[in-house]
């Protein structure tokens, strides 16, 4: 096949084009620049898409002696993941922006380009399987369930999955990837991974919005509406959150207060025990089927609400106006915006974007 393999600067994306041309096919490398103006340099797993991440991708892909091409991504990244992000906040959700880059970037846009310039498929460091059967190709887990990404990569659709390429899939572990790649001379061998935010590379998400949208203070409130302190924007909050809360007025219990709600309409946010995070149905309308769409409205399932959670057995309702999700034990700690994504067994069914929550700890308990 001819294969576009997109190179990171990481090691993961170098050694899957490295077995991609083991493997005979024909290989290009490309890197994707997401930032007009990207810095020079990496702190350690801070940041992604520097110049020297590019530069470490084109010395993989000269290693290998495949062609390498730098392309201009960052006007589509702004308007897809970044506005994305920040309008998501201001509605009151929580976002993944890596899973908005995999379904808008990765495997949209470059896939897009990829296929008019006469690619087959798209080539990436992912760890997830891909399984061929008799109703079209199927998305897995990984073997190395440590490493498991097939969570951020649910977003993907059965034309999109025919079209990708993911080598590492089988690899039992990344100590192996990293062996490999010095075996391979490859200079990434031993390069840290990325974990923060691609565009906040300093970890600080809170200053970072609110240099975006601003900050205006409003007020915290309890369960039942009654103030028990205030915040400089509600936009800083997130579902779940324990620190820096700053409350006045201590819970009659004494114990500590979480967020559980952020309303964004009216600038408060809505605090209470750690009991009333736990989630007893969630919903959503925007939602995609990786591969073949379940054959029964109704079936079990297990769902994951973040990469690395542990899923929980479920039963699904799938309807005209979305995906319902009832867990067999409550979800802790979920937030609207965040992605759902839906398993049997190992296999990815798809995925939903939880609009609404419905709390399993009644507001008077």
């Amino acid at each position: 096949m001819r294969i576009l393999a997109a190179m990171s600067g990481g090691v993961d994306s170098a050694v899957a084009a490295a077995r991609a041309v083991e493997a005979g096919h024909d290989v290009t490398g490309v890197h994707l620049a997401l930032s007009r103006a990207g810095g020079t340099l990496r702190t350690g797993s801070r940041g992604c898409c520097t110049i020297e991440d590019a530069m470490d991708a084109r010395r993989a892909a000269d290693m290998l002696g495949i062609p390498f091409y730098v392309w201009d991504f960052s006007e589509r990244f702004r308007d897809d993941v970044i506005d994305d992000f920040i309008s998501e906040y201001q509605a009151g959700r929580t976002p993944n922006p890596c899973m908005r880059c995999n379904e808008k970037i990765k495997f949209a846009a470059l896939l897009e380009r990829a296929l008019e310039l006469g690619f087959d498929a798209v080539c990436t460091g992912h760890y997830a399987t891909l399984v061929s059967t008799s109703d079209g190709l199927e998305l897995h887990r990984a073997s190395d369930n440590a490493k498991d990404q097939s969570y951020v990569l649910g977003v993907l659709t059965a034309e999109q999955l025919a079209h990708t390429y993911f080598p590492l899939g089988e690899t039992p572990s990344k100590a192996l990837v990293r062996a490999e790649a010095a075996e391979r001379g490859l200079s990434v061998a031993q390069k840290p991974d990325s974990h923060d935010i691609c565009f906040i590379p300093d970890g600080d998400t809170r200053g970072w919005l609110a240099e975006k949208v601003g900050a205006e203070q409003g007020e915290i409130l309890d369960r039942n509406g009654d103030v028990v302190g205030s915040h400089d924007g509600a936009h800083a909050f997130t579902v779940g959150q324990r620190r820096g809360l700053r409350l006045g007025v201590p819970a009659p219990d004494g114990k500590p207060r979480f967020v559980l709600e952020v309303r964004p309409v009216t600038n408060t946010v809505v605090v209470g025990p750690k009991e009333a995070l736990a989630i007893g149905e969630i919903s959503g309308a925007r939602h995609s089927w990786a591969g073949a769409a379940p054959v029964s409205p109704e079936f079990d399932c297990d769902v994951q609400i973040r990469a690395h959670s542990e899923p929980v057995p479920a039963r699904a309702t799938v309807a005209e106006d979305g995906v319902t999700v009832v867990p067999g034990v409550p979800l802790d700690g979920v937030a609207p915006g965040q992605t759902a994504v839906l398993y049997v067994g190992t296999r990815v069914l798809g995925q939903f974007t939880i609009d609404r929550t419905v709390s399993a700890v009644p507001v008077d308990a």
